[in-house]
């Protein structure tokens, strides 16, 4: 039977690298790309027209399909928007609110539309708004994430109940091992992010990524609920958001503390004591900073063995 993910991105392997701020820029994506699955540029942590420089630089360094994700609570969306179709973009992927706002217009220009999502419930939202696609991230994923602490384990096979769209999971998948455990709970493909930040084309900072490889288990914390609920690493930052907490902070107090350019002050700019790192649970099995090609040969040759060994049971 054709994955339904490799036939909807015209992709080799059903391996999509996550569209993360200040990580995905187009060295990346075009790797991932290059190397057979989607690459995806993070819009988030973008200016508009360092958006489409991306995009064009993306453009010139694979002839293979790519995708720009954008967060829906980005301030000029509409600039985002208008740049996707000037330039051609074939794929976007949509996260962090209404997919109803945006998909009808992309679907318009013959764009395929992703949207990221949390819950059985707005997955079907999702599929009603006219999405190709859906990712289903557990809370085991890094940035930001579902109030409601579903697991990947619970979240795909619920999901896959109630839709009839392909999925993608995603949430703590950065082994060969883990993806064939997503695709056996019901999803067509896997998309990757902590994995692929720890990647040596990766835009984050070479401090954020070394963090990353010695993070170990338990490293991680889902946090700042009352504003975005984000996973981070436990750096100073996150102790002095504990420290807010025990004190009673309010939610316009923790918006105070988060003050502006606090993800880019970690992961981009290498501050591991007041940046905010943002990265996922799965941290703790990664081990090794690796070109991206390798990362995706790894994830395949992994796959493909597991299915061997599970074939014996």
């Amino acid at each position: 039977m054709q994955n339904r993910i490799k036939q909807l991105f015209g992709i080799e392997y059903p391996i999509v690298q996550a569209g993360m701020i200040w990580a995905s820029g187009w060295r990346l994506a075009s790797a991932v790309s290059n190397a057979g699955g989607l690459g995806i540029i993070g819009a988030g942590s973008m200016y508009p027209d360092v958006l489409r420089t991306h995009i064009e630089k993306c453009k010139k360094a694979t002839q293979k399909p790519f995708a720009v994700n954008i967060p829906m609570l980005y301030p000029d969306i509409d600039q985002l928007m208008q740049i996707i179709v000037e330039t051609g973009v074939k794929i976007v992927f949509t996260s962090a609110g209404n997919p109803k706002t945006w998909t009808p217009f992309l679907k318009e220009k013959g764009i395929t539309v992703v949207h990221v999502v949390s819950s059985v419930k707005f997955a079907l939202k999702a599929e009603q708004a006219g999405v190709d696609a859906i990712v289903a991230e557990g809370f085991e994923a890094g940035g930001h994430n579902g109030r409601d602490e579903t697991t990947t384990l619970v979240l795909i096979p619920a999901v896959k109940e109630k839709v009839t769209i392909p999925i993608l999971a995603a949430g703590g998948i950065a082994t060969g091992r883990g993806m064939l455990a997503a695709m056996v709970l019901g999803a067509d493909g896997v998309q990757v992010g902590s994995r692929f930040v720890a990647s040596e084309e990766a835009s984050s900072h070479e401090v954020f990524k070394q963090s990353v490889v010695a993070a170990g288990e338990g490293a991680t914390q889902l946090t700042l609920k009352e504003l975005a609920p984000v996973r981070l690493l436990k750096n100073k930052f996150y102790q002095d958001v504990q420290q807010a907490y025990a004190n009673g902070a309010t939610a316009e107090k923790l918006k105070e503390l988060l003050g502006r350019a606090r993800a880019k002050k970690g992961m981009f700019e290498g501050d591991l004591d007041e940046g905010e790192l943002e990265i996922g649970q799965v941290a703790a099995l990664i081990n090794e900073i690796k070109p991206a090609a390798e990362i995706v040969k790894e994830l395949m040759t992994e796959f493909e063995i597991a299915k061997t060994e599970a074939n014996h049971y």
